[in-house]
């Protein structure tokens, strides 16, 4: 698979993303359903701590894909549902530590909602991944 960035503007590669990337070669692609801070059972975890939620759902979202032989490397676009856009922003440095050394800016956008699917919930990320 060859990413290729586009990037008219270079603001958006300050805060860990591309504008948009050509993606050729591909021949599977995986559809991640939204990813949550829940452990195995699907019981919420980290409650009123939104760094620990993000870590988990990142967590979450690596086991998914490994599932279907492939990582974080392989992402090319995230959605991104928080209810406290500003708090969560604080913690996106823990995008930086797990796509940065991938050398990996997909696509992404972040949404503020009023709250998510299990209550207490504060953060959930979904992914498209090609190889």
């Amino acid at each position: 698979m060859q990413r290729t960035a586009v990037n008219p503007w270079d603001w958006s590669l300050k805060l860990g993303y591309n504008q948009a990337e050509i993606i050729q070669g591909q021949t599977c692609q995986v559809i991640c359903a939204g990813q949550t801070a829940v452990d195995e059972n699907g019981a919420p975890q980290h409650i009123g701590d939104m760094r620990g939620q993000i870590a988990l759902a990142l967590d979450n979202l690596e086991t998914v894909l490994k599932g279907a032989d492939m990582g974080l490397e392989n992402i090319i676009r995230l959605g991104i549902y928080a209810t406290d856009v500003d708090e969560a922003l604080k913690h996106f440095d823990l995008f930086g530590m797990r796509f940065g050394p991938l050398q990996s800016a997909p696509p992404m956008t972040l949404l503020g909602v009023t709250r998510l699917a299990i209550p207490g919930l504060m953060f959930e990320i979904e992914a498209t991944a090609a190889a």
